[in-house]
Protein backbone atom coordinates (compact mmCIF):
# COMPACT_ATOMS: atom_id res chain seq x y z
CA UNK A 1 0.00 0.00 0.00
CA UNK A 2 2.77 2.46 0.96
CA UNK A 3 6.30 2.97 -0.30
CA UNK A 4 9.05 3.41 2.25
CA UNK A 5 10.14 7.02 2.81
CA UNK A 6 13.81 7.96 2.67
CA UNK A 7 13.41 10.56 5.42
CA UNK A 8 13.21 9.72 9.10
CA UNK A 9 9.78 10.76 10.36
CA UNK A 10 9.16 13.33 13.08
CA UNK A 11 5.71 13.46 14.58
CA UNK A 12 3.62 16.21 16.16
CA UNK A 13 0.44 15.23 18.02
CA UNK A 14 -2.10 18.06 18.30
CA UNK A 15 -4.95 18.12 20.82
CA UNK A 16 -7.51 20.87 21.17
CA UNK A 17 -7.55 22.59 24.53
CA UNK A 18 -10.71 22.00 26.51
CA UNK A 19 -12.13 23.80 29.52
CA UNK A 20 -10.57 23.03 32.90
CA UNK A 21 -11.82 20.74 35.66
CA UNK A 22 -11.73 21.56 39.32
CA UNK A 23 -8.10 21.98 40.34
CA UNK A 24 -7.25 24.05 37.27
CA UNK A 25 -5.87 21.36 34.99
CA UNK A 26 -7.06 21.07 31.41
CA UNK A 27 -9.58 18.45 30.32
CA UNK A 28 -7.49 17.57 27.29
CA UNK A 29 -4.29 17.21 29.33
CA UNK A 30 -5.97 14.80 31.75
CA UNK A 31 -8.10 12.87 29.29
CA UNK A 32 -7.85 9.42 27.76
CA UNK A 33 -7.09 11.15 24.47
CA UNK A 34 -4.05 12.89 25.96
CA UNK A 35 -2.86 9.71 27.68
CA UNK A 36 -3.26 7.78 24.44
CA UNK A 37 -1.24 10.31 22.43
CA UNK A 38 1.43 10.55 25.12
CA UNK A 39 1.96 6.80 25.31
CA UNK A 40 2.36 6.56 21.53
CA UNK A 41 4.66 9.59 21.53
CA UNK A 42 6.89 8.11 24.23
CA UNK A 43 7.03 4.80 22.37
CA UNK A 44 8.10 6.58 19.17
CA UNK A 45 10.80 8.52 21.04
CA UNK A 46 12.11 5.24 22.48
CA UNK A 47 12.36 3.92 18.92
CA UNK A 48 14.31 6.86 17.51
CA UNK A 49 11.40 8.89 16.12
CA UNK A 50 11.14 12.50 17.30
CA UNK A 51 7.66 13.06 18.72
CA UNK A 52 5.87 15.78 20.65
CA UNK A 53 2.37 16.16 22.11
CA UNK A 54 1.04 19.73 22.08
CA UNK A 55 -2.24 21.32 23.09
CA UNK A 56 -3.62 24.22 21.01
CA UNK A 57 -6.55 26.56 21.61
CA UNK A 58 -8.05 26.33 18.13
CA UNK A 59 -7.33 25.89 14.41
CA UNK A 60 -5.19 29.02 14.40
CA UNK A 61 -2.64 27.43 16.73
CA UNK A 62 -1.77 24.68 14.26
CA UNK A 63 0.46 26.82 12.05
CA UNK A 64 2.47 28.10 15.01
CA UNK A 65 3.25 24.61 16.33
CA UNK A 66 4.08 23.15 12.92
CA UNK A 67 6.43 26.05 12.19
CA UNK A 68 8.08 25.52 15.58
CA UNK A 69 8.62 21.74 15.46
CA UNK A 70 8.87 21.16 11.66
CA UNK A 71 7.33 17.65 11.71
CA UNK A 72 6.98 15.31 8.75
CA UNK A 73 3.68 14.01 10.17
CA UNK A 74 1.00 15.81 12.18
CA UNK A 75 -1.50 13.64 14.08
CA UNK A 76 -4.64 15.60 14.89
CA UNK A 77 -6.39 13.79 17.70
CA UNK A 78 -10.20 13.78 17.21
CA UNK A 79 -12.50 15.79 14.96
CA UNK A 80 -11.93 19.49 15.62
CA UNK A 81 -10.10 20.90 12.57
CA UNK A 82 -12.44 22.43 10.00
CA UNK A 83 -11.73 20.67 6.65
CA UNK A 84 -11.18 23.94 4.78
CA UNK A 85 -8.21 24.65 7.08
CA UNK A 86 -6.24 22.02 5.17
CA UNK A 87 -6.57 24.02 1.97
CA UNK A 88 -4.32 26.63 3.58
CA UNK A 89 -2.06 24.23 5.50
CA UNK A 90 -1.19 22.05 2.52
CA UNK A 91 -0.07 25.13 0.59
CA UNK A 92 2.17 26.38 3.43
CA UNK A 93 3.53 22.90 4.27
CA UNK A 94 3.33 20.86 1.03
CA UNK A 95 5.48 18.00 2.35
CA UNK A 96 3.73 17.45 5.69
CA UNK A 97 1.44 14.44 6.07
CA UNK A 98 -1.71 15.29 8.04
CA UNK A 99 -3.55 12.48 9.83
CA UNK A 100 -6.88 13.11 11.57
CA UNK A 101 -7.12 10.29 14.12
CA UNK A 102 -10.54 9.30 15.43
CA UNK A 103 -11.10 7.37 18.68
CA UNK A 104 -14.76 6.42 18.19
CA UNK A 105 -16.71 3.54 16.73
CA UNK A 106 -19.43 4.32 14.19
CA UNK A 107 -22.30 4.15 16.77
CA UNK A 108 -20.54 6.80 18.85
CA UNK A 109 -19.76 8.92 15.79
CA UNK A 110 -23.52 9.22 15.32
CA UNK A 111 -23.43 11.76 18.17
CA UNK A 112 -21.06 13.98 16.16
CA UNK A 113 -23.22 15.87 13.69
CA UNK A 114 -20.22 16.81 11.55
CA UNK A 115 -18.51 13.39 11.52
CA UNK A 116 -19.43 11.91 8.14
CA UNK A 117 -19.28 15.27 6.36
CA UNK A 118 -15.84 16.18 7.68
CA UNK A 119 -14.36 12.70 7.20
CA UNK A 120 -15.52 12.74 3.58
CA UNK A 121 -14.01 16.19 3.05
CA UNK A 122 -10.65 15.43 4.67
CA UNK A 123 -9.70 12.70 2.20
CA UNK A 124 -10.16 15.04 -0.77
CA UNK A 125 -7.15 17.14 0.25
CA UNK A 126 -3.63 16.24 -0.78
CA UNK A 127 -1.54 14.67 2.02
CA UNK A 128 -4.53 14.54 4.38
CA UNK A 129 -5.46 11.13 5.78
CA UNK A 130 -8.07 9.87 8.22
CA UNK A 131 -7.23 7.25 10.82
CA UNK A 132 -9.07 5.16 13.37
CA UNK A 133 -7.72 3.36 16.42
CA UNK A 134 -10.27 0.58 15.88
CA UNK A 135 -9.53 -1.92 13.12
CA UNK A 136 -13.23 -2.60 12.71
CA UNK A 137 -14.10 1.07 12.25
CA UNK A 138 -11.10 1.60 10.00
CA UNK A 139 -12.31 -1.18 7.68
CA UNK A 140 -15.88 0.14 7.71
CA UNK A 141 -14.74 3.67 6.84
CA UNK A 142 -12.39 2.43 4.11
CA UNK A 143 -15.34 0.62 2.54
CA UNK A 144 -17.50 3.74 2.87
CA UNK A 145 -14.85 5.94 1.21
CA UNK A 146 -14.38 3.33 -1.54
CA UNK A 147 -18.10 3.27 -2.30
CA UNK A 148 -18.31 7.05 -2.27
CA UNK A 149 -15.12 8.09 -4.08
CA UNK A 150 -13.50 4.94 -5.45
CA UNK A 151 -10.61 2.70 -4.28
CA UNK A 152 -7.88 5.33 -4.75
CA UNK A 153 -9.10 7.54 -1.90
CA UNK A 154 -9.66 4.49 0.32
CA UNK A 155 -5.86 4.34 0.65
CA UNK A 156 -6.15 7.54 2.67
CA UNK A 157 -7.84 5.61 5.50
CA UNK A 158 -5.03 4.48 7.81
CA UNK A 159 -5.23 2.21 10.85
CA UNK A 160 -3.28 3.52 13.88
CA UNK A 161 -4.13 1.55 17.04
CA UNK A 162 -3.62 2.55 20.64
CA UNK A 163 -0.31 1.72 22.26
CA UNK A 164 -0.38 1.14 26.01
CA UNK A 165 2.84 1.50 28.01
CA UNK A 166 2.34 -1.45 30.34
CA UNK A 167 5.80 -1.34 31.93
CA UNK A 168 5.67 2.42 32.44
CA UNK A 169 2.33 2.23 34.24
CA UNK A 170 2.73 -1.11 35.98
CA UNK A 171 2.18 -1.30 39.72
CA UNK A 172 5.25 -2.93 41.23
CA UNK A 173 4.15 -2.56 44.85
CA UNK A 174 2.73 -5.49 46.79
CA UNK A 175 0.42 -3.49 49.06
CA UNK A 176 0.21 0.09 47.72
CA UNK A 177 -3.10 0.74 49.46
CA UNK A 178 -1.29 0.96 52.80
CA UNK A 179 0.12 4.38 51.81
CA UNK A 180 -3.18 6.16 52.47
CA UNK A 181 -5.61 6.34 55.36
CA UNK A 182 -8.30 7.93 53.20
CA UNK A 183 -9.00 8.09 49.49
CA UNK A 184 -6.06 9.29 47.34
CA UNK A 185 -8.27 10.83 44.63
CA UNK A 186 -7.62 14.39 45.79
CA UNK A 187 -11.31 15.37 45.76
CA UNK A 188 -12.16 17.24 49.00
CA UNK A 189 -15.81 16.20 48.60
CA UNK A 190 -15.06 12.48 48.29
CA UNK A 191 -17.12 10.42 50.74
CA UNK A 192 -14.04 8.33 51.57
CA UNK A 193 -11.65 11.29 51.90
CA UNK A 194 -10.77 10.67 55.55
CA UNK A 195 -11.14 6.92 55.90
CA UNK A 196 -10.99 4.15 53.31
CA UNK A 197 -13.09 1.17 54.46
CA UNK A 198 -11.12 -2.08 54.43
CA UNK A 199 -14.35 -4.08 54.51
CA UNK A 200 -16.83 -4.27 51.68
CA UNK A 201 -16.40 -4.70 47.94
CA UNK A 202 -14.78 -1.86 46.00
CA UNK A 203 -15.76 -1.84 42.34
CA UNK A 204 -14.37 0.77 39.94
CA UNK A 205 -16.43 1.83 36.92
CA UNK A 206 -14.39 4.86 35.90
CA UNK A 207 -14.54 7.10 32.85
CA UNK A 208 -16.70 9.90 31.51
CA UNK A 209 -20.39 9.61 32.35
CA UNK A 210 -22.30 8.96 29.14
CA UNK A 211 -25.02 6.44 28.11
CA UNK A 212 -22.67 4.34 25.94
CA UNK A 213 -20.55 3.54 29.01
CA UNK A 214 -23.47 1.57 30.49
CA UNK A 215 -22.86 2.70 34.09
CA UNK A 216 -26.38 2.06 35.32
CA UNK A 217 -26.65 -1.63 34.46
CA UNK A 218 -23.12 -2.25 35.77
CA UNK A 219 -24.15 -0.58 39.04
CA UNK A 220 -27.16 -2.90 39.29
CA UNK A 221 -24.84 -5.88 38.80
CA UNK A 222 -22.42 -4.53 41.42
CA UNK A 223 -25.22 -4.23 43.96
CA UNK A 224 -26.44 -7.74 43.14
CA UNK A 225 -23.05 -9.31 43.77
CA UNK A 226 -22.72 -7.35 47.01
CA UNK A 227 -26.04 -8.80 48.16
CA UNK A 228 -24.98 -12.30 47.07
CA UNK A 229 -21.68 -12.10 48.98
CA UNK A 230 -23.19 -10.30 51.98
CA UNK A 231 -20.89 -7.30 51.48
CA UNK A 232 -21.45 -3.59 51.15
CA UNK A 233 -20.63 -2.53 47.60
CA UNK A 234 -18.69 0.69 47.06
CA UNK A 235 -19.29 1.59 43.42
CA UNK A 236 -16.65 4.10 42.32
CA UNK A 237 -17.24 6.49 39.42
CA UNK A 238 -15.84 9.73 38.01
CA UNK A 239 -18.01 12.82 37.97
CA UNK A 240 -17.28 16.32 36.59
CA UNK A 241 -17.19 15.00 33.03
CA UNK A 242 -20.57 14.49 31.41
CA UNK A 243 -20.83 13.69 27.72
CA UNK A 244 -23.77 13.11 25.36
CA UNK A 245 -26.53 13.38 27.95
CA UNK A 246 -24.50 12.05 30.84
CA UNK A 247 -26.41 14.15 33.41
CA UNK A 248 -29.49 11.86 33.45
CA UNK A 249 -27.18 8.86 33.86
CA UNK A 250 -25.62 10.36 37.00
CA UNK A 251 -29.03 11.31 38.38
CA UNK A 252 -30.25 7.74 37.91
CA UNK A 253 -27.12 6.33 39.54
CA UNK A 254 -27.65 8.50 42.62
CA UNK A 255 -31.29 7.46 42.88
CA UNK A 256 -30.36 3.80 42.39
CA UNK A 257 -28.13 3.80 45.48
CA UNK A 258 -30.37 6.01 47.59
CA UNK A 259 -31.88 4.09 50.52
CA UNK A 260 -29.76 0.96 49.95
CA UNK A 261 -26.95 -0.60 51.97
CA UNK A 262 -24.53 0.13 49.11
CA UNK A 263 -22.55 3.29 48.39
CA UNK A 264 -22.00 5.31 45.23
CA UNK A 265 -18.53 6.86 45.57
CA UNK A 266 -18.19 9.97 43.42
CA UNK A 267 -14.65 10.99 42.54
CA UNK A 268 -13.87 14.11 40.59
CA UNK A 269 -11.87 13.92 37.37
CA UNK A 270 -8.43 12.94 38.63
CA UNK A 271 -4.92 13.66 37.51
CA UNK A 272 -3.24 10.48 36.33
CA UNK A 273 -1.16 9.66 39.41
CA UNK A 274 -4.17 10.13 41.66
CA UNK A 275 -6.30 7.96 39.40
CA UNK A 276 -3.82 5.09 39.38
CA UNK A 277 -3.56 5.30 43.17
CA UNK A 278 -7.35 4.93 43.40
CA UNK A 279 -7.54 2.28 40.68
CA UNK A 280 -5.10 -0.07 42.39
CA UNK A 281 -7.32 -0.10 45.49
CA UNK A 282 -10.23 -1.66 43.62
CA UNK A 283 -11.24 -5.27 44.15
CA UNK A 284 -12.62 -5.30 40.64
CA UNK A 285 -12.80 -3.02 37.61
CA UNK A 286 -15.81 -2.88 35.30
CA UNK A 287 -15.98 -1.61 31.71
CA UNK A 288 -18.96 -3.47 30.27
CA UNK A 289 -19.67 -0.70 27.80
CA UNK A 290 -21.66 -0.66 24.58
CA UNK A 291 -18.96 0.74 22.30
CA UNK A 292 -15.18 0.94 22.64
CA UNK A 293 -12.14 1.37 20.41
CA UNK A 294 -9.58 0.55 23.12
CA UNK A 295 -10.46 1.59 26.72
CA UNK A 296 -7.51 3.00 28.64
CA UNK A 297 -9.36 2.60 31.95
CA UNK A 298 -9.42 -1.20 31.56
CA UNK A 299 -5.74 -1.15 30.57
CA UNK A 300 -4.96 0.97 33.63
CA UNK A 301 -6.75 -1.51 35.88
CA UNK A 302 -4.78 -4.39 34.37
CA UNK A 303 -1.52 -2.48 34.85
CA UNK A 304 -2.38 -2.10 38.54
CA UNK A 305 -3.01 -5.86 38.88
CA UNK A 306 -6.76 -5.37 39.27
CA UNK A 307 -9.08 -8.00 37.74
CA UNK A 308 -11.60 -6.63 35.24
CA UNK A 309 -14.94 -7.54 33.73
CA UNK A 310 -15.56 -5.98 30.33
CA UNK A 311 -17.76 -6.28 27.25
CA UNK A 312 -16.70 -7.96 24.02
CA UNK A 313 -15.82 -4.49 22.70
CA UNK A 314 -12.42 -4.66 24.44
CA UNK A 315 -10.04 -6.95 22.58
CA UNK A 316 -7.09 -7.20 24.98
CA UNK A 317 -9.08 -8.93 27.74
CA UNK A 318 -9.45 -12.73 27.81
CA UNK A 319 -12.92 -13.98 26.68
CA UNK A 320 -13.84 -15.56 30.01
CA UNK A 321 -13.74 -12.12 31.67
CA UNK A 322 -16.31 -10.70 29.26
CA UNK A 323 -19.99 -10.23 30.11
CA UNK A 324 -23.17 -9.57 28.16
CA UNK A 325 -23.56 -5.78 28.16
CA UNK A 326 -27.36 -6.08 28.26
CA UNK A 327 -27.66 -8.41 31.28
CA UNK A 328 -26.91 -7.62 34.92
CA UNK A 329 -27.12 -11.35 35.66
CA UNK A 330 -24.36 -12.08 33.13
CA UNK A 331 -22.27 -9.30 34.63
CA UNK A 332 -22.81 -10.55 38.17
CA UNK A 333 -21.84 -14.12 37.27
CA UNK A 334 -18.71 -12.91 35.46
CA UNK A 335 -17.82 -10.75 38.45
CA UNK A 336 -18.16 -13.75 40.74
CA UNK A 337 -16.01 -15.86 38.42
CA UNK A 338 -13.40 -13.13 38.04
CA UNK A 339 -13.08 -12.51 41.77
CA UNK A 340 -12.62 -16.25 42.31
CA UNK A 341 -10.15 -16.59 39.42
CA UNK A 342 -8.13 -13.65 40.70
CA UNK A 343 -7.28 -15.59 43.86
CA UNK A 344 -5.41 -17.96 41.54
CA UNK A 345 -3.91 -14.96 39.68
CA UNK A 346 -5.64 -16.04 36.47
CA UNK A 347 -6.55 -12.42 35.74
CA UNK A 348 -2.88 -11.79 34.94
CA UNK A 349 -3.47 -13.40 31.56
CA UNK A 350 -4.89 -9.99 30.61
CA UNK A 351 -1.49 -8.45 31.27
CA UNK A 352 0.07 -10.74 28.67
CA UNK A 353 -2.65 -9.92 26.13
CA UNK A 354 -2.22 -6.20 26.74
CA UNK A 355 1.54 -6.52 26.28
CA UNK A 356 1.05 -8.38 22.98
CA UNK A 357 -1.32 -5.66 21.76
CA UNK A 358 1.46 -3.14 22.46
CA UNK A 359 3.98 -5.12 20.39
CA UNK A 360 1.53 -5.15 17.48
CA UNK A 361 0.68 -1.44 17.84
CA UNK A 362 4.35 -0.43 17.83
CA UNK A 363 4.95 -2.28 14.56
CA UNK A 364 1.90 -0.71 12.92
CA UNK A 365 2.87 2.84 13.93
CA UNK A 366 6.47 2.51 12.76
CA UNK A 367 5.43 0.90 9.47
CA UNK A 368 2.93 3.68 8.71
CA UNK A 369 5.21 6.56 9.67
CA UNK A 370 8.19 5.29 7.71
CA UNK A 371 6.12 4.42 4.64
CA UNK A 372 3.43 7.09 4.47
Amino acid sequence: MFQESAKNPSVLFLLKQRSTYGGGYSQSMSSGLFNSATMVSNMLLANGVFSKVVEVVDNNGIDREVRKYKPTHVIIEALWVVPSKFEVLQQIYPNVKWIVRVHSEVPFLANEGIAMEWLSEYVKYKNVYISFNSKRTNNEMAEYITNKFGPFLAEKVVYLPNYYDLEGNKNHECHPERHYTGCPCGNPDCALRDQWPDFGLHIGCFGAIRPMKNHLLQAVAAMRIGDLLGKKTYFHINTKRMENRGEPVLKNLRNLFKGTDHVLVEHGWMERDNFLAVARRMDLGMQVSFSETFNIVAADMISQDVPVVVSNEIEFVAPFFKADKTSSMSMMLKMLFTLTASKLKLHRLNELLLKLSGVFAKKVWLDVLYCL
